[in-house]
C-alpha cells in the first residue's frame, strides 16, 4: 500500500514537473478577474498537465496598447480576454493571433453547445473565427416611462417622426430636452450614436464594407440618420451639453446606454429605476413595423496568440470552461454582463435572471446586436467621423447630405 502512494505522489510529481504552464491576460475589471480567478482555480485542480495562470492585462493608455507592446516586446500572453472586432481584425492582419477554426470539429461542437452560431457569423475575419466572444452588451434605449405617461403616452416613441412628435410636447431648448442624440467626441463614441443608429435603420447591415474598404452609409439609411441628427439639434431637442445626469434628474427623456449602468442607477437614482422603460434605436418612419430592430453590441472576446505555448491546451481551457452553461450562469452573477449566447431568454439555465427587468431587456436584444466592423483602422475611421460628421451636425455646419458626403470621401480616402 505504502508502494502504491508513492508511486501515485510519483506520478503527480512528474505531471506537475512536465506540466503546460500558460499565461491568459483578463480585462482591467474586478468582477471579470473573480469570474476567471474562480474558474481557473476549478480548472488547476482537475488538470496538473496544463496550469493556468491569470494576470489583469498590464495598466496603460488602452488595452489594445498594452498587448500591442507586449506583442512587439515578444511577451504577449498565450491567450487573452478583452478583444473588440476591429482590434481582432487588426491583430489578425498582423499574423498575431491564431484561427480557432483549425480546432475544425472540436471548435463547432463548442459553437453548437454554447448556441452562439449566428453571433460567430459577425466575428468572421476574411472567412476565420480568430475570436471567441465572451459577452454581447446589446446598446439600447432608456426612457423616462414616469414623464413619458405624463404627456400621455403608453410606450417609448419608434421612429423618428414620432421623437418629433414628444420633443414639440416637451423640449423647450433651454432646460428641457427630448434626448441626448450624440454620446460624444472621443473616437468610441460613434459606436453608441451613429453606428448604432445605422445597425438599427438597415437591419444590422454593415456599416463598412471590408472587402471593398469603403464606408455604406452614404445610402439612404445613412441620409435619415444624418437628417435626424440635424433635425435635433436645430430645433434643440437636443443640445452639445446637457449637464450632470440629466436623465435621472429629468432633463431629458432617453439616453442609450449597457446594462454597466445598471447596478449604478439602482443604487444611485432607486426612485427613478422603477419608471425606466426601455426601446430599441430609433428607425426612419419607413422601417417595416413586422422587422426586428438591430442595434449595436459592445461586445468582446477572447483570443489565443501565435506565441502560444500550446494552442491545443489553450483551446481545452476555453471549450472546458464555456461548453458548461453553468459558467455563464456564474458569469452573469459575477459581471451582470449578458453571455454571447442566443438562448438566454429560452434556456431555463438562465430563468432566474428574468425576473429583473433589466437583464430581460438586454438578454432579448443580443440576438440583435452586431459588433464593430472588422477593420484595421477602426481608430483613425472613428476619429474621422466625429471630425467630419458628427460635429458639423451637432453644429449645424452646412446641410446634412453635403455634410454627409464629405464625410463618406474623406473616410474612404483613410480605408483605401
Amino acid at each position: 500500500m505504502k508502494k502504491l502512494s508513492v508511486l501515485f505522489l510519483i506520478v503527480m510529481v512528474s505531471l506537475v514537473s512536465f506540466a503546460v504552464k500558460l499565461t491568459f491576460w483578463t480585462a482591467p475589471n474586478a468582477f471579470q478577474e473573480e469570474f476567471w480567478k474562480t474558474v481557473v482555480t476549478q480548472w488547476n485542480k482537475l488538470r496538473p498537465d496544463i496550469q493556468i495562470e491569470v494576470q489583469t492585462i498590464p495598466a496603460a493608455g488602452s488595452s489594445e496598447e498594452a498587448i500591442l507592446s507586449a506583442i512587439a516586446a515578444g511577451n504577449a500572453p498565450d491567450f487573452s480576454e478583452n478583444i473588440f472586432s476591429g482590434f481582432a481584425a487588426q491583430l489578425a492582419e498582423i499574423g498575431a493571433i491564431y484561427a480557432f477554426d483549425n480546432f475544425g470539429a472540436d471548435f463547432q461542437k463548442l459553437i453548437e453547445t454554447r448556441k452562439m452560431k449566428s453571433i460567430m457569423e459577425s466575428w468572421k475575419i476574411k472567412g476565420r473565427y480568430y475570436v471567441f466572444p465572451i459577452y454581447s452588451n446589446p446598446m439600447i434605449f432608456w426612457w423616462r416611462g414616469d414623464i413619458l405617461k405624463n404627456l400621455g403616452y403608453k410606450e417609448p416613441p419608434r421612429t423618428y417622426s414620432e421623437i418629433y412628435e414628444v420633443s414639440k410636447k416637451f423640449a423647450d431648448g433651454k432646460k428641457n430636452f427630448t434626448m441626448q442624440v450624440i454620446s460624444g467626441r472621443n473616437w468610441w463614441d460613434r459606436w453608441f450614436d451613429f453606428i448604432t443608429y445605422y445597425y438599427a435603420a438597415t437591419g444590422g447591415k454593415p456599416y463598412i464594407d471590408v472587402e471593398k474598404r469603403k464606408v455604406n452609409f452614404g445610402d439612404e439609411a445613412g441620409k435619415a440618420i444624418t437628417q435626424f441628427i440635424y433635425t435635433m439639434f436645430q430645433n434643440k431637442w437636443t443640445a452639445v451639453e446637457l449637464g450632470t445626469n440629466p436623465f435621472y434628474n429629468g432633463t431629458i427623456l432617453a439616453k442609450i446606454t449597457g446594462p454597466w449602468e445598471v447596478n449604478w442607477a439602482k443604487e444611485t437614482f432607486p426612485k427613478v429605476v422603477p419608471n425606466i422603460w426601455f426601446s430599441a434605436p430609433p428607425v426612419p418612419d419607413n422601417y417595416p413595423k413586422d422587422k426586428p430592430i438591430y442595434t449595436f453590441a459592445d461586445t468582446k472576446g477572447l483570443v489565443i496568440y501565435s506565441t502560444c505555448k500550446d494552442k491545443k491546451a489553450a483551446f481545452e481551457f476555453i471549450s472546458w470552461v464555456f461548453s458548461n452553461v453553468q459558467n455563464d450562469v456564474l458569469w452573469i452573477e459575477k459581471t451582470q454582463m449578458p453571455p454571447a449566447r442566443e438562448d438566454l431568454t429560452t434556456n431555463p439555465a438562465f430563468a432566474k435572471f428574468m425576473n429583473d427587468k433589466f437583464f430581460k431587456a438586454y438578454a432579448s436584444f443580443v440576438p440583435y446586436a452586431v459588433p464593430p466592423a472588422l477593420i484595421d483602422k477602426t481608430i483613425d475611421l472613428q476619429q474621422a467621423m466625429t471630425t467630419h460628421l458628427i460635429e458639423p451636425l451637432m453644429y449645424l455646419k452646412g446641410k446634412p447630405e453635403d455634410i454627409l458626403s464629405k464625410a463618406v470621401k474623406e473616410i474612404n480616402k483613410i480605408l483605401f
